[in-house]
């Protein structure tokens, strides 16, 4: 007995993807071998077990097919399945090949195949499925003229003299850097740079945390209700939130809210805010509950083990107040004071009523503020502390960071997996995610917890050496020229792809670096990579110049083993967020290999297209209802149906 079911194939699942709460489902099975078959049954679980007959379709291509149609509950959940056929006495089982639950079927699997319920008023901010983010750490971005007087040191902390020297490696007693050195980077040096980063093509920027804080990276936040005076203040915040907005960009903040520093006005441990304040030196504090002290004041919970990072009790009634409901607690105030709502450290690690809680504040104080969550997997059944979160259900998150994309094209263009595993993997993000979740993912290449992109992608980067070692690092030219084509293919891909691109500051400029703190070097003002950065322009005004990009039905190919490509289409003059749209077609393919090599695809598959058309005007003619499209080794492309009023990039 063979069974077969490939919940990607809507032959055998329809609809596909996420459905709202209350949809219905038609599910399919294929049998062959069968002796004498008694029972088929498609078997739910959403909290509680149900049993389905399937009713028998008849025999096509030798094999018998079964069908159900169902309901999915009324309430946000996931609901799993998995079909059981009794033949002849004898019991068999089709699950879900792997953890993602979802492809195709395997037979005695323990895993179900995934549906994701969520919300039917489920919806999030437009501007995240048409945006282009940028990430700043503000230190390390620009020192705006005529702001020398911030840049003063505080005990503990040191200055650099020069703008382009490399950060310290400082390291404490357990390990971690102190994270000490400062170059002066400030929020009017953001301000004075906006119309680079309009020119860039950026829409949103997110800043790593600017509240008051002891390190330069700020993830020990001191003072939710302070901006660093470092950095600025909330006037200059206000004013930054302003003149981005004129631009079109938005402002979206860091909200660290499962730890903070021990130096801060909540805890001072450090006596920095006086001796009888603070849950470190005043058992009677008003903040002592927002701790967790094992034997006070020495012995108290800790982020990751970090005594400069207590945990914080999330659901104490007076901490969420502060930080949630009342009337100028700080979720509220910064979207108040311009932010575009919040990127949420570690969100997985805070609980689903916290996070419940912050969405619903957030969407009274905005409705068009965001509430994006750090989450390294899929976000739709992530273990955390011995239980399965979802995140996509409606009522915590918008989306989330989308690292399982970076890694899968990462490991793809370095050669460590083939196209057909990318395409299953980000299959499964499609399928599990709602529509509107999918479409505001935070496509990143690079960030401030990774080497710089230039040099994974390099194949150099530094892991292999001392911590000590890695400030002197560089690569050769060699590994640069093989990093830059590279990028360049990771680079067109995540400008293909639904979500929101993330440009990591300075990637764009071609800055290199080991992991922290070396891939936190200041942007190289006045020597930029040129030729990286015009390309970095070229990719970005490629998706802002065309919507399909952005909003378009999206499918993942895998021509070979070394082509990845995406086919975003939109049709019937709506896009996949159910807004008009003008029909439109793209194909995007990367080529991994240092050979040229034929590509064929179909007109059907590219909305019926004849003519496709290339960076110069050139077109692509279908023969014989296919495309025959070349692509030359270690290059990108991407055609647009030549009848779509859009242009055309190739590298």
């Amino acid at each position: 007995m063979i069974l077969e079911h490939c919940s990607t194939d809507a032959f055998y699942r329809a609809p596909l993807g996420a459905l709202k709460t209350g949809s219905q489902v038609r599910l399919r099975v294929a049998l062959r071998g069968g002796q004498d078959i008694q029972c088929v049954e498609l078997r739910t679980w959403d909290g509680a077990e149900h049993r389905y007959p399937m009713r028998p379709l008849g025999l096509r291509a030798g094999s018998f097919f079964y069908e159900a149609q169902i309901s999915v509950p009324q309430t946000p959940c996931l609901c799993w399945y998995r079909f059981e056929v009794t033949d002849g006495g004898t019991r068999y089982v089709l699950g879900a090949q792997d953890d993602t639950g979802c492809g195709e079927g395997r037979m005695d699997s323990t895993t179900d195949f995934q549906i994701t319920v969520y919300d039917q008023d489920y919806e999030v901010p437009d501007w995240m499925a048409g945006g282009v983010m940028y990430q700043i750490m503000v230190d390390r971005f620009c020192h705006g003229e005529g702001t020398d007087a911030l840049f003063k040191a505080r005990e503990g902390q040191c200055l650099h003299e020069k703008w382009d020297e490399m950060p310290f490696l400082n390291i404490s007693e357990n390990g971690d850097n102190f994270a000490s050195d400062f170059y002066g980077g400030n929020l009017e040096g953001v301000r004075q740079k906006l119309p680079y980063l309009k020119e860039l093509g950026v829409s949103v920027i997110y800043f790593n945390p600017i509240f008051l804080a002891r390190t330069n990276h700020k993830y020990d936040t001191g003072d939710y209700m302070q901006i660093d005076p470092m950095f600025g203040d909330e006037a200059a915040f206000t004013r930054l939130c302003e003149d981005a907005k004129k631009l079109g960009i938005r402002v979206m903040l860091d909200g660290v809210f499962s730890h903070m520093g021990d130096d801060s006005v909540y805890f001072n441990r450090r006596g920095t805010h006086g001796e009888k304040t603070g849950a470190y030196r005043d058992p009677d504090s008003p903040y002592a509950k927002w701790f967790s002290f094992k034997k006070w004041p020495e012995e108290y919970d800790c982020w990751w083990g970090f005594r400069t990072l207590p945990n914080v009790n999330e659901m104490d009634e007076d901490f969420r107040r502060y930080v949630l409901s009342g009337e100028d607690a700080v979720v509220k105030h910064w979207v108040r004071a311009g932010s575009s709502g919040w990127r949420l450290d570690v969100a997985d690690e805070l609980p689903m009523e916290f996070l419940r809680e912050l969405r619903r504040q957030v969407k009274a104080t905005n409705p068009e503020a965001a509430v994006l969550g750090e989450v390294w997997e899929d976000a739709s059944h992530k273990v955390s502390y011995g239980a399965m979160r979802s995140y996509v259900m409606g009522d915590t998150l918008d989306s989330v960071m989308n690292y399982p994309l970076r890694e899968a094209l990462v490991g793809f263009l370095m050669g460590q997996v083939r196209a057909g595993a990318v395409v299953h993997s980000l299959q499964a993000l499609q399928q599990n995610y709602p529509r509107p979740f999918f479409y505001a993912l935070m496509n990143l290449m690079g960030s401030h917890d990774r080497p710089r992109i230039l040099n994974v992608l390099a194949g150099n980067d530094g892991s292999d050496l001392l911590r000590s070692r890695r400030a002197e690092h560089r690569l050769t030219q060699e590994e640069r020229m093989m990093g830059t084509l590279r990028e360049h293919l990771m680079l067109r891909m995540i400008m293909s792809m639904p979500g929101m691109p993330c440009i990591y500051y300075a990637d764009e400029a071609g800055l290199e670096g080991c992991a922290d703190p070396f891939c936190r070097r200041t942007y190289p003002w006045g020597h930029e990579d040129a030729e990286l950065l015009a390309y970095y322009r070229r990719m970005i005004a490629m998706r802002r110049e065309n919507p399909v990009l952005s909003v378009g039905e999206c499918r993942f190919i895998a021509p070979c083993d070394d082509v990845f490509g995406v086919i975003r289409t939109i049709e019937g003059g709506q896009d996949a967020l159910g807004h008009p749209a003008q029909d439109a077609c793209a194909v995007t393919l990367i080529n991994r290999s240092a050979r040229a090599l034929d590509i064929y695809l179909s007109a059907e598959e590219l909305s019926g297209a004849q003519e496709l058309r290339g960076e110069d005007g050139e077109t692509c003619c279908a023969r014989g209802g296919a495309f025959t499209i070349h692509l030359r080794g270690m290059r990108g492309l991407t055609l647009f149906k030549a009848n779509a009023a859009c242009e055309v990039m190739q590298q």
